[in-house]
């Protein structure tokens, strides 16, 4: 495959700006600068860089990021910002988008993928993949709180949410943890409002058995493998050590 062809299809850099790109320099192809298009690699064997950055040669993406405020997971709402300006054009793809979302004024873990039948896996209610969030409320916790998240509660509107794990970050008077298998819209917010309270702040922290990593930070993001892919699908974060775990974030 000639390496042109290659950096287009999975990046979104056009052919006019790879070609500049590869004039300056700017690709390597096993460790060694290339500047020629027609330069054959094969993606499962050669690793190319581009601006520093290794160009998967996987069929398919999978990024992880860190998102921050002021951004929609959606890549269509007009005079908004979304979260694929975040992405740099070399670990792009054209295809690229959000599963499920994180809603404008929270922040935290996303996913983007160009892989249509895994986002569908990891949103579908019958997949119930866990997702982690951590909270602070406008007003202090109340005990009552977690037993009436695991009953399964009804909203304000009547729509009805399955059982969920929820537990004050110990250490803290208004900082909580809660676990969801599904992903209604702006659910965590909702619930906690139809038990007299408001979420002032809502940060995801793990989806499945993969957590935020400690140094991603605000607005970056890292490929993943297929491995922390299986992860999320397979596995769920230990929920006491995830608890622990936010009480020295916040402290």
């Amino acid at each position: 495959m000639r390496l042109d062809q290659f950096l287009s299809a999975r990046t979104m850099y056009s052919r006019k700006e790879l070609r500049q790109l590869l004039i300056k320099g700017k690709v390597k192809v096993d460790g060694e600068v290339v500047t020629k298009g027609e330069y054959k690699v094969k993606p499962e064997q050669n690793k190319v860089c581009l601006n520093g950055k290794h160009v998967p040669g996987d069929t398919y993406l999978y990024v992880l990021l860190n998102k921050p405020k002021g951004y929609v997971s959606s890549a269509d709402e007009p005079g908004q910002h979304s979260v694929l300006e975040l992405v740099p054009p070399e670990l792009s793809r054209k295809d690229l988008r959000p599963v499920g979302r994180l809603d404008k004024d929270s922040t935290g873990m996303l996913l983007l993928t160009d892989d249509g039948q895994l986002a569908h896996q990891i949103i579908a209610v019958r997949s119930h993949v866990a997702k982690y969030y951590h909270i602070k409320l406008a007003r202090p916790w109340q005990d009552w709180y977690a037993e009436k998240a695991a009953q399964g509660m009804i909203l304000r509107d009547g729509a009805h949410c399955q059982p969920a794990m929820a537990a004050k970050i110990p250490g803290t008077e208004n900082e909580a943890m809660i676990c969801l298998h599904e992903g209604k819209y702006h659910q965590v917010r909702r619930m906690f409002a139809a038990m007299g309270n408001h979420v002032a702040e809502l940060e995801r922290v793990a989806m499945g058995g993969i957590e935020m990593p400690v140094d991603l930070k605000l607005g970056s993001c890292q490929i993943l493998l297929e491995k922390d892919i299986q992860k999320i699908l397979k596995c769920e974060t230990d929920f006491a050590k995830l608890l622990q775990s936010r009480q020295k974030v916040s402290s």
